[in-house]
């Protein structure tokens, strides 16, 4: 299968201008996290956006010149984008016009040599006065300026027609299946690092201080002919710690990815072991059906035998789910980065449950020959089939008799030998029960001419046996 793809786009300017606004406008969606206030965006963030007849990619970007601790690392993740960027797109403020900011941004632009659009954004409330005087801004060299809202949708069609002609002319190239992949965990237990560390480049800010990640953060990666989507996610803390309204929209994004992922990768800090909320949100990767494999990172940091007290201690609370794969890394020394790669293949692989309906009623029908179900109300239990409902997770659903009143230690019996016959390690498997229904329910048993003869000897018969009773 193959796809129309040319050039990519870069959304720069200052803090608070609207570009994750603008992003999630170009693309369709509302990926990008969006609120009143600046430097909510920190890493590069990729979209797709139909632009004329093909489909480009769209990089939103962190704000340039900002005043808080982790300006540096924002910059460079902004000029990244740029270099990668076939056409930059500056937004400014309608309503502040040109600050000396952007004054030095557009020097800094101007000496690189690639396509410029300058936009306006935020044009709903300003006055006409105010946008003849933002149209003037088209005598600094960089063409016409696009005056848009991105939040209402004004000028966005305009806009889309200006950055075609700057784009790279349209090429084919081959779509692969990809596995998106979301990396989760609590604030500060190095998930950014492990994303960089598998793709190999500063794709992620990475700064040592909890909170760093924002935004869900969408990385396409190909490796050996596979590709994947990275999904880095901002930290899960406890609900009774997180009081921000940043930071409560983060968790629910991160939630969130857990939703669209096949596979999660739930990282730990092995100087700190499992605590109780990376239990909690094992049960919010297994409620949305993603498969999860348990990453153990910063090993470089503890010694032999800490490591075996922690193995130790993720045997004995995990034993609920004794299914998730644990793989022990060192995101920093990209140590155990090729296990994580092959697991998350072969945890996706699993997730398909690609086998026969026979071979599942197979399994299924020994498990139940050697342990067959309790009886309900006196009556027996019978499975009498499965079928495959769905997959990432495998669903199957189980007909029979009185299935649904089938014990809890009966239905985790079922789905451990289903397990164990085909191997599910790493994700969850989703049983369901219908029971079958009785074909002649509700029919009244007519009886034929023959039967009605029988059955009136019969009646006669008895009755003769009850008056030669009466008589002796």
């Amino acid at each position: 299968m193959t796809a129309l793809v040319g050039g990519s786009v870069a959304l720069v300017g200052r803090p608070n201008v609207g570009k994750s606004t603008l992003f999630n406008r170009l693309c369709g969606g509302r990926d990008a996290l969006v609120h009143d206030r600046p430097a909510l965006t920190r890493d590069r963030k990729y979209g797709r956006a139909v632009i004329g007849e093909r489909t480009a990619s769209v990089i939103d970007t962190g704000g340039l010149y900002d005043s808080t601790i982790i300006a540096d690392a924002v910059n460079a993740q902004v000029k990244r984008a740029i270099e990668e960027a076939d056409v930059i797109v500056l937004l400014m403020d309608a309503r502040a016009g040109l600050t000396p900011a952007d004054e030095l941004i557009l020097d800094e632009l101007r000496v690189l040599g690639k396509p410029i659009q300058l936009v306006v954004n935020k044009i709903d409330g300003v006055r006409e006065s105010q946008r003849l005087a933002l149209q003037e801004l088209s005598g600094l060299g960089f063409g016409d300026v696009a005056c848009i809202s991105a939040t209402h949708g004004h000028g966005i069609g305009q806009l889309r027609d200006a950055i075609e002609p700057h784009l790279e002319k349209p090429m084919q190239l081959d779509v692969l299946d990809s596995i998106p992949v979301a990396v989760i965990g609590r604030p500060n237990v190095g998930k950014s690092t492990l994303v960089n560390a598998m793709l190999g480049d500063e794709r992620c800010v990475v700064f040592d201080e909890p909170g760093t990640t924002r935004d869900s953060i969408y990385v396409p990666f190909e490796r050996d002919s596979q590709r994947f989507t990275f999904i880095d996610t901002a930290g899960i803390r406890r609900k009774g710690r997180v009081r921000d309204v940043v930071e409560k929209f983060s968790v629910i994004k991160a939630l969130d990815a857990m939703n669209v992922a096949d596979v999660g990768l739930l990282l730990i800090d092995a100087t700190e072991g499992i605590v109780d909320q990376d239990l909690h949100i094992v049960k919010y990767a297994v409620d949305s059906g993603s498969g999860l494999i348990l990453v153990v990172n910063k090993t470089d940091a503890i010694d032999a035998n800490q490591r075996r007290g922690l193995k130790n201690e993720l045997e004995r609370r995990l034993r609920f789910a004794p299914w998730i794969p644990i793989l022990y890394t060192s995101a920093v020394e990209k140590s155990g980065i090729n296990r994580v790669f092959k697991t998350v293949v072969d945890v996706h692989r699993v997730g398909r449950l690609d086998i026969a309906t026979s071979e599942l009623n197979r399994v299924v029908q020994t498990a139940v020959d050697k342990h067959p179900p309790p009886t309900h109300r006196g009556r027996p239990i019978k499975v009498r089939y499965v079928n495959k409902l769905g997959d990432h997770p495998p669903a199957l659903l189980v007909h029979g008799s009185q299935v649904e009143v089938l014990p809890d230690a009966y239905v985790r019996y079922l789905e451990n030998q289903i397990r164990a016959a085909f191997k599910l390690v790493g994700v969850p498997v989703v049983l369901s029960f219908r029971n079958t229904e009785n074909p002649f329910r509700g029919r009244r048993n007519e009886l034929t001419p023959g039967q009605l003869k029988h059955r009136r000897r019969l009646i006669q018969r008895r009755k003769a046996q009850a008056k030669r009773k009466r008589s002796s």
